[in-house]
């Protein structure tokens, strides 16, 4: 069993609340990319909404997976944005820094492709 770390937090009505981990932010972050990518997610969001009421609606199981597909391939397009962003931002500061923060970057990235990429 994996044990919680606790921290101090008598806000939270007790003597101690979990400890969240540290939030870590871009490098930098291209504008543009960010601001299609909210405009993306906004659209996806209203798909989704649409999927639940086709099974509220008991639709054609076959229109529901077309839309599920869809819903998929907008998700990978906000991915591959993403991506470029880390590697063009987050990615080259490390690699250009080298020693051990290049060669987490070069794992980080690699683990990247073999989970998140298909």
């Amino acid at each position: 069993m994996k044990k919680e770390l606790k921290q101090p937090n008598p806000a939270l009505g007790g003597p101690e609340a979990p400890l969240d981990p540290p939030v870590r932010h871009a490098v930098g972050v291209d504008p543009d990319a960010k601001e299609r990518n909210l405009k993306r997610l906004r659209r996806i969001e209203g798909q989704v909404r649409g999927l639940q009421r086709m099974v509220e609606e008991d639709r054609y199981c076959a229109d529901i997976l077309t839309q599920i597909s869809s819903v998929h391939q907008a998700l990978r397009s906000v991915g591959r944005e993403l991506v470029r962003n880390h590697l063009k931002h987050c990615g080259a500061a490390a690699i250009t820094s080298g020693g051990e923060e290049a060669e987490a970057m070069y794992d980080e990235v690699v683990d990247m492709m073999y989970k998140h990429i298909r």
